[in-house]
């Protein structure tokens, strides 16, 4: 197999993305049109191999050799047009995601295979834009990427067994799960989270109880890792907006549609961690607090 794979966008997906990839061995080029995000997502990903050193996960070298796989481009047209796979991770909007595979198809050989990694964007009206819809194929990652053994694998309308087969071989060798689901709203992992993340912030809008209670009912109770406001917290809970309108604009269903709490925070630029604030304030980067002020 050729190891050789661009990673679209530099955020908190694609340089968790970049850093799998290239932990395990693949040449990555990690492109994002701003240098700055690039710069970033590298520094990231140091300090992240940094804490796996600590904790005796891999050695020094391994950490070296893992940022020396990893090139920053600002251009596609900069890349190797051979590459075997190309992943997106920019932002969850359709337009976006119709024109980088528009631009992608156009650029990169016909042999490589075009991922997504979508949380809820459909894979078959994503392959649409390009001219080789047997080859685009959705794989999600968890966040945080390097942690998490997940990847839900989405299979497009006209998505190939040969393409599902390499993507399937290729998510087991950066040592991840595949888990294959059909391209439906929200696939199976946020169309199963995200209501729950939503029913909790209407409990919450509602008065039933406080952050800290609900959270602690699910974690003490349903064995979760982490309560579902504190979880929307670290998703983002724009990016929880999203999902939920296009299950809703999906199904017509009325399970779907957010909660108005969840909509008047997203206008308030209330986030998450990405803000410092949400459900809990991270401005303390030691702990997370719960707001002090009133949710309603």
């Amino acid at each position: 197999m050729q190891k050789n794979i661009v990673v679209i966008g530099a955020g908190t997906m694609g340089n968790g993305i970049a850093h799998t990839f290239a932990q395990n061995n693949f040449k990555v080029e990690l492109v994002d049109v701003n240098i700055e995000s690039l710069e970033k997502a590298i520094q990231t990903i140091s300090n992240n191999l940094d804490r796996m050193v600590i904790k005796e996960k891999i050695s020094e070298l391994e950490k070296k050799n893992t940022l020396r796989n990893i090139v920053k481009q600002t251009n596609i047209i900069n890349t190797s047009k051979n590459a075997v796979l190309v992943v997106e991770a920019a932002t969850e909007n359709l337009d976006l995601k119709l024109q980088i595979f528009n631009d992608l198809d156009n650029y990169y050989n016909k042999s490589t295979i075009l991922a997504s990694n979508t949380s809820s964007i459909s894979i078959t009206q994503i392959a649409s834009s390009t001219k080789r819809p047997n080859k685009v194929i959705g794989m999600h990652f968890m966040n945080p990427v390097p942690l998490m053994k997940l990847v839900e694998v989405i299979k497009g309308y006209e998505t190939d067994l040969e393409t599902l087969q390499f993507i399937n071989n290729i998510t087991h060798k950066i040592n991840k799960i595949p888990v294959e689901v059909n391209d439906y709203p929200g696939f199976i992992a946020n169309r199963i989270l995200l209501p729950m993340i939503n029913e909790a912030i209407e409990s919450l809008h509602h008065g039933v109880s406080s952050v800290k209670s609900i959270d602690n009912i699910m974690k003490l109770g349903m064995g979760h890792p982490m309560g579902p406001l504190q979880l929307a917290d670290f998703i983002g809970l724009d990016v929880c907006l999203s999902i939920l309108d296009v299950m809703y604009e999906g199904f017509k269903s009325p399970k779907y549609v957010a909660s108005p709490l969840l909509k008047n925070m997203v206008l308030a630029g209330k986030l998450g961690v990405k803000s410092k604030e949400g459900f809990y304030d991270y401005s303390n980067n030691k702990k997370a607090e719960v707001v002090s002020r009133q949710f309603q």
